[in-house]
């Protein structure tokens, strides 16, 4: 094989811009398929997309074609597992849009599927290209920081307005989409959050406001404590109701602090690690000397989805290594999936979670959910500069 064909399921938002990605960026790869079930996307497939590029109403349609080696999965959160499961039996590659899926029992049958096939698996983690988070990863992982004590993400700064819930049936539903800001805008940070300090919580406290600043019956304004199993806390503060919002990542730990925001990536380093210090010092009051680093960082965000969509390329070709794999995506659905849990039953929540439980507090949201997709047109925005 010298070239990947693509099929891809889901031509909205995401779909689309993918699409062109792959018909214009991405070297050796090449955009064989398209699939989707509303009439009028697959009408916009062929007024936009060359001749060549076949168009299907239905994934088992595009599955029995043959005419793709990879799928590139852009649905609604709840058909992630299914259609990925799906491709991978018909011998795909598969790489699935964020998040992973809505809950996550559904999604280790997706990494299972995965784990039993040959083929490669990933995830649209667009933002594990930015070398901001590179750097940042780095700087923990090689022990710079030392041991972690604190981290502190607040990210406010996904401003969301009436209209764009408005666009489309599934959106801000239960039954729909699966959740709000958690599942929807939040999937980078949580995978951010893991990935870069290479730690998962030993238990969550959240509190959900849902329909809190805009007529949905999904949360969009968060507030999450966790403990680590190392003592370190952390704190989680989302929304899509404020403007201007802040995006403030600090991680603390015994050699100092590291703050990324504003694009910039600070070290707050001390010159002797705080417990040497405390054990040393006898003069009362005092603390250890700290000096502010500008840690250099490779200006711009990275090459975002082409950068994912150009890795996973490679390693299907050459067994590059994938940034973003996707059994990594239940990660951060454990996160969410935690949070949720928490807020329902007022409670901490231990990880990993009661999946079951999960699982019954969810289809109780679904089955007072307002969704219906008879009777609300879906709207497709362009998605330029966005995450």
């Amino acid at each position: 094989m010298n070239k990947v064909r693509y099929g891809i399921i889901g031509i909205g938002n995401m779909g689309s811009a993918h699409a062109q990605s792959l018909l214009n960026h991405i070297k050796d790869a090449e955009l064989a398929a398209v699939c989707d079930v509303r009439e009028e996307r697959l009408k916009w497939a062929e007024e936009h997309l060359p001749e060549s590029v076949q168009k299907f109403a239905t994934p088992q349609e595009l599955y029995e074609s043959h005419l793709i080696d990879a799928v590139l999965i852009c649905t609604p959160h709840y058909d992630h597992p299914t259609l990925a499961i799906g491709a991978f039996q018909y011998g795909y590659h598969v790489l699935v849009e964020k998040p992973a899926g809505v809950y996550t029992k559904a999604v280790k049958q997706m990494n299972k599927a995965a784990a039993k096939s040959d083929r490669k698996f990933g995830i649209m983690y667009n933002q594990r290209t930015n070398p901001l988070y590179q750097k940042l990863r780095d700087l923990i992982q090689s022990g710079e920081l030392g041991e972690i004590r604190r981290t502190n993400w607040i990210i406010t700064n996904w401003y969301r307005s009436q209209s764009y819930y408005n666009s489309g049936g599934w959106r801000a539903t239960w039954a729909g989409e699966g959740g709000g800001v958690l599942l929807n805008q939040d999937p980078h940070q949580l995978d951010l959050w893991q990935w870069t300090t290479g730690m998962m919580p030993k238990r969550i406290r959240a509190f959900c406001h849902f329909g809190k600043y805009r007529n949905i019956e999904v949360e969009d304004d968060v507030t999450a404590y966790v403990e680590y199993e190392n003592g370190a806390t952390g704190l989680f503060i989302t929304t899509t109701g404020e403007a201007p919002g802040t995006n403030r990542f600090e991680i603390t730990g015994d050699h100092g602090k590291i703050v990324v925001e504003d694009g910039k990536l600070t070290f707050w380093r001390l010159r002797t690690p705080e417990p040497q210090f405390n054990a040393e010092f006898t003069g009362g009051f005092g603390s250890p000397e700290c000096w502010k680093c500008e840690i250099p960082v490779e200006e711009g965000g990275g090459e975002q989805h082409k950068g994912i969509l150009r890795n996973f390329t490679n390693a299907i070709l050459h067994d590059e290594k994938l940034l973003a794999p996707g059994e990594e995506g239940i990660h951060g659905l454990t996160l969410s999936n935690g949070m949720y849990l928490s807020a329902w039953t007022d409670d901490w929540v231990e990880l990993p979670i009661d999946e079951d439980l999960f699982y019954e507090k969810l289809m109780e949201k679904v089955e007072n959910s307002n969704f219906n997709k008879e009777t609300t047109a879906a709207q497709t925005f362009d998605v330029k500069g966005t995450h």
